[in-house]
């Protein structure tokens, strides 16, 4: 597989690995905070088990295979997410993609962190509803909006993000009854941390939204 606009590794399509037990937890509970005295996250509350997580962790952080999830919407904008597997500089690449335009630009990292902006959760709602059905990647919304949600870059969320939040994870795996809080405690990372505010100027020449004119190269 080939990003035009990235230079990476050996790329190789990662949706399958969407269904697989683990993945959810390894993808997720990193954004889950540990306050003191708060209970310490763990793989169950996403349904997993530490022995899922291992066997998954093999193949999603394999040198040899880069996993690459595409979370492209209809209007041609997305994210391309890139696990990058490079030995020594491990993280997730995130990669935008504009109407009209082949290549994709990196704008984020996570790298145990988010490195540089994010979106706004009505961004991450637009894009994951409306999934490109003419293209190869994620189609599923609840998996699009999980993808994603890394990316979340506002410390006040709306009123539907919790039970939407708290959707997606039960649709993909997590028990209805660790479901609502699993999904409090993501929300409570994300909006926690440092933030892009829309005053300071674009973030990464198009600005917070994906929809409009890509930024000059």
């Amino acid at each position: 597989m080939r990003i035009k606009g990235y230079e990476g590794g050996p790329l190789t399509a990662g949706e399958p690995l969407l269904k697989r037990p683990g993945f959810w937890s390894t993808h997720l509970l990193g954004l889950c905070p540990r306050a003191p005295g708060a209970e310490r996250p763990v793989p169950e509350w996403f349904g997993d088990d530490g022995a899922d997580v291992d066997e998954l962790q093999e193949t999603l952080c394999d040198p040899e295979r880069w996993p690459v999830f595409r979370v492209r919407a209809a209007d041609g904008s997305g994210v391309v997410v890139v696990y990058r597997n490079l030995e020594g500089d491990e993280g997730i690449d995130f990669l935008a993609t504009y109407p009209g335009r082949p290549h994709a630009q990196q704008f984020a990292q996570w790298e145990g962190e988010r490195v540089g902006p994010g979106l706004p959760w009505t961004e991450i709602v637009r894009i994951a509803d409306a999934p490109a059905l003419d293209a190869a990647g994620a189609r599923d919304p609840h998996a699009r909006l999980l993808l994603l949600l890394p990316l979340l870059d506002e410390p006040h969320v709306p009123a539907e993000a919790p039970p939407r939040l708290t959707a997606a994870l039960t649709a993909t795996g997590t028990p209805p009854a660790t479901a609502p809080h699993t999904a409090r405690r993501l929300l409570a990372g994300l909006t926690s941390g440092p933030w892009h505010d829309p005053a300071w100027g674009p973030s990464w020449g198009g600005g917070q939204h994906l929809a409009g004119e890509a930024p000059s190269p």
